[in-house]
């Protein structure tokens, strides 16, 4: 939302209300909506370094950046605490961001239903679609939320039981909203509220999609950075010891696949994804690409291309340690209407008339390479955890395909 920010010195600038970013469906720090095509997050300068010196080849698998913000605090007359972006000079003004959005409305009936942020726990208010839907007119950021609002998870926690089915199912993935309630209980204890916060600006990758299926691996077989404290590093050590990221190079961080026949995302979370053993790691990419009716097999071959791909890159990048990001595969679950294929069903139709998939990597804070600021250790060759998940994450895929 588009507001005019009374706190800036006189020069008429235009602040930018950020939303929660709904389709958040891992990580641990809050992702934010600025504009349709634009989240930002907390800008950390290795993170930042990375994207400015970014290797012409890996352009095609990581979000556009463009540029950084600054972010500070707003509490409004009821006390509600929202995050205001003042664009820099060098970005030339803000975007423009519809003011009918699904997240503000969604945030707002939050707030007005828990006593604010920092109190503890805050459950979803049992919504129904009649209550919600004056308010929320249609567009194409509310498709996902059209005639679904009977939401019964709660935000302030994550959904760490996701062995019921009841449990999974969200008309939005909740991941978003913790991690953004989370981050600004942690900025009212740890700073003043008119502290400013740099914030990256970065594509976001699903704003094309209707019902964005989003699978989030974290890829390697180490995950702690060069510069992590020793209880750190053990920590991590132990997570990937426990889990998939061990044996296989990958482990699930997140997921939400869009469920044709009940209209609902069906969502799994990191604590589900570290308990998988590698059967169950296969059936989850399984469940990844079922649509809750069908196997989605057509997109197997575009993401394998793209997979392939992307390993020749990351084979091709000397001194790179990917420590601790992230790769996500996205697809849209709203299939195109058959009758613009001539009435076939969609696996009998032309792949490229069908499928448009996208592989991104995400999320570099701990990456590093020769030249790298703050560099502490340097490597040689490419990074042979990443190479040996995507080769395993390959391999995997190709069994689906093959059917075994």
């Amino acid at each position: 939302m588009v507001i005019q920010d009374s706190t800036d010195a006189g020069d008429g600038r235009v602040g930018v209300r950020l939303e929660p970013f709904l389709h958040q469906v891992g990580g641990h720090l809050s992702v934010m909506q600025y504009d349709e095509h634009t989240v930002c997050k907390p800008l950390i300068s290795q993170e930042q370094k990375f994207y400015e010196s970014l290797p012409l080849a890996m352009k095609r698998f990581t979000p556009q950046y463009k540029g950084t913000i600054t972010v500070h605090l707003r509490r409004d007359s009821m006390g509600h605490l929202s995050l205001v972006a003042n664009p820099l000079k060098e970005n030339q003004g803000p975007f423009k961001v519809s003011t009918e959005s699904a997240a503000v409305a969604i945030w707002q009936t939050l707030q007005q239903t828990t006593s604010g942020i920092g109190s503890g726990t805050h459950p979803l208010t049992q919504w129904q679609h009649a209550q919600l839907a004056h308010s929320l007119k249609e567009s194409p950021a509310k498709a996902l939320l059209r005639s679904e609002f009977h939401f019964n998870a709660e935000v302030s926690s994550p959904v760490e039981d996701t062995s019921g089915d009841q449990a999974a199912r969200r008309s939005f993935n909740p991941w978003g909203l913790h991690c953004h309630q989370a981050h600004l209980t942690r900025l009212c204890s740890e700073h003043p509220e008119n502290k400013r916060h740099r914030f990256l600006l970065l594509e976001n990758v699903v704003s094309q999609y209707k019902h964005p299926c989003i699978l989030d691996l974290k890829m390697g077989t180490r995950q702690h950075g060069d510069d992590a404290s020793e209880e750190k590093k053990a920590r991590h050590m132990r997570k990937c010891a426990q889990s998939t990221s061990a044996c296989l190079g990958v482990r699930i961080c997140g997921m939400q696949v869009y469920q044709t026949d009940k209209k609902y995302f069906l969502c799994k979370d990191k604590y589900y994804g570290r308990k998988l053993s590698v059967e169950g790691f296969r059936q989850a990419l399984h469940q990844f690409l079922h649509d809750g009716t069908r196997l989605r097999t057509e997109l197997l071959d575009p993401i394998l291309h793209q997979l392939r791909a992307l390993l020749l890159v990351i084979r091709s990048q000397s001194s790179y340690r990917f420590y601790s990001s992230s790769l996500l595969i996205i697809y849209d679950g709203q299939e195109p209407p058959e009758r613009t294929l001539g009435g076939l069903h969609p696996q009998e139709a032309p792949q490229t008339a069908l499928t448009k998939v996208d592989i991104r990597m995400i999320d570099f804070a701990h990456t590093t390479y020769k030249g790298s600021r703050n560099e502490l250790t340097t490597y040689d060759g490419p990074d042979p955890g990443y190479i040996f998940g995507l080769e395993n994450l390959i391999q995997i895929l190709q069994d689906i395909e093959a059917g075994e």
